[in-house]
């Protein structure tokens, strides 16, 4: 039997548990994988975390120099994201520059941390329109069986609550933590045939590719919003998604808190 024979029977057998209202690992359509961060673990980093959302694995690190502010915000930091779907993560993944997915991935973590303001980027002026603090987000997919974007998102910010910024290598005062002052939360979910899976598995993004992530600040406003896949959401299952995501940020959010 070869493998594109075997990938179907997977993909028949997935789509008839969800059918029948259960799920290939057990879980309830609402429920996440277990959740596991650990920070500090890049020693020449000024910050970082390993994530790891059921066998999905994130490594995630932040470095930080002085750099000129864009000519817009002369008196805030910037920030960088950039992520690496490392092949040994996934035998889809190719080495070489970052493809399309990779690129997709580091927009909605970037704009997740940005929109909710998550940083006090005023607090990383060092000299209004000459010098602020740039801030590097490098993030490595290091094991994908799912849900990259969720394991990756709360990486980064897992990481920028652990950075320290390195005021006194550049002579630039003492050091001090990043202000970070709110924590987005991002949540994923599959939509199958009008029913809606949060956290999925590789084995259900076999069955199909409508992901929509709601990420949501500590105060549970919607800070970002991406579709993917085309496919027509009602309405009462958009309001339901919206529901479903608040609430699982905020059981994500106070494990982060406690880390």
């Amino acid at each position: 039997m070869n493998d594109d024979i075997l990938a179907e029977v997977r993909r028949d057998y997935v789509l008839s548990k969800i059918r029948d209202g259960e799920r290939v690992d057990g879980r309830k359509f609402d429920e996440m994988r277990k959740i596991e961060i650990q920070t500090g673990i890049i020693e020449k980093a000024e910050g970082s975390a390993l994530v790891k959302l059921g066998n999905t694995q994130v490594l995630v690190g932040v470095k930080m120099q002085p750099g000129e502010p864009f000519p817009d915000v002369p008196d805030k930091g910037i920030i960088i994201t950039n992520a690496e779907l490392v092949p040994l993560a996934s035998p889809t993944f190719e080495p070489g520059p970052p493809d399309e997915n990779a690129i997709e991935l580091a927009r909605v973590v970037d704009r997740g941390i940005r929109e909710s303001e998550a940083v006090d980027l005023e607090k990383l002026c060092i000299e209004e329109g000459e010098k602020v603090w740039l801030i590097f987000i490098d993030i490595w997919a290091l094991d994908d069986d799912g849900n990259l974007l969720d394991a990756s998102a709360l990486g980064a910010i897992a990481a920028l609550l652990n950075t320290i910024v390195p005021a006194e290598r550049f002579e630039i005062g003492d050091d001090f933590p990043l202000p970070v002052r709110d924590l987005p939360v991002a949540i994923t979910s599959l939509i199958v045939e009008n029913r809606i899976l949060v956290d999925p598995i590789k084995d259900e993004t076999s069955v199909a590719k409508n992901f929509l992530t709601i990420t949501t600040d500590s105060e549970d406003n919607i800070v970002a919003i991406q579709k993917s896949g085309s496919y027509l959401l009602p309405e009462e299952k958009f309001y339901e998604a919206i529901e479903l995501s608040i609430r699982k940020a905020r059981e994500v959010r106070k494990l982060l808190a406690e880390v």
